[in-house]
């Protein structure tokens, strides 16, 4: 899997950090078809300590979060001052969880445009496991200014 974005370079599109940046590195970019990133699940991960310890599984939300910054990235990337911009999620629909994430897996990401406009975003995401289809959810976001969030 070649990189085509790197954590440093996600983080100049993301305003995300430690510890909710949720996406590694992004291997395809494919406009007006799809991207797909990668999440390393570690035991290190803040979210284990709590969420079943001694059976740690990564909380479906954060999965479907995950692919909305994958989704983000992709936005982002097709709009001129993306800097002065903010992708914040304004619906979730038909999320549905296949099987367990846990440590040692590695999440690949797979995002969907369905409607790319300048103001309200559509996608469908995917997360697979080895093969797997672990979840998938359609994803609708606004893009707005980040001086317009206070």
């Amino acid at each position: 899997m070649e990189t085509v974005l790197d954590t440093l370079d996600i983080q100049r599109i993301l305003p995300h950090r430690y510890p909710f940046l949720l996406v590694d590195r992004i291997i395809e970019i494919t406009p007006e078809t799809r991207i797909v990133g990668v999440k390393q699940v570690t035991i290190n991960e803040h979210f284990f300590e709590g969420h079943f310890p001694g059976a740690p599984v990564m909380p479906g939300v954060l999965i479907v979060e995950a692919m909305a910054q994958v989704g983000a990235v992709y936005a982002l990337q097709q709009i001129e001052n993306r800097e002065r911009k903010l992708v914040l999620f304004s619906g979730i629909d038909n999320a549905r969880f296949r099987r367990p994430v846990v440590p040692g897996d590695t999440l690949i990401l797979t995002v969907t445009p369905t409607r790319v406009g300048s103001r309200v975003q559509r996608m469908h995401g995917e997360a697979h496991v080895d093969g797997q289809l672990a979840a998938e959810a359609d994803i609708m976001s606004i893009i707005t200014d980040r001086d317009a969030v206070k």
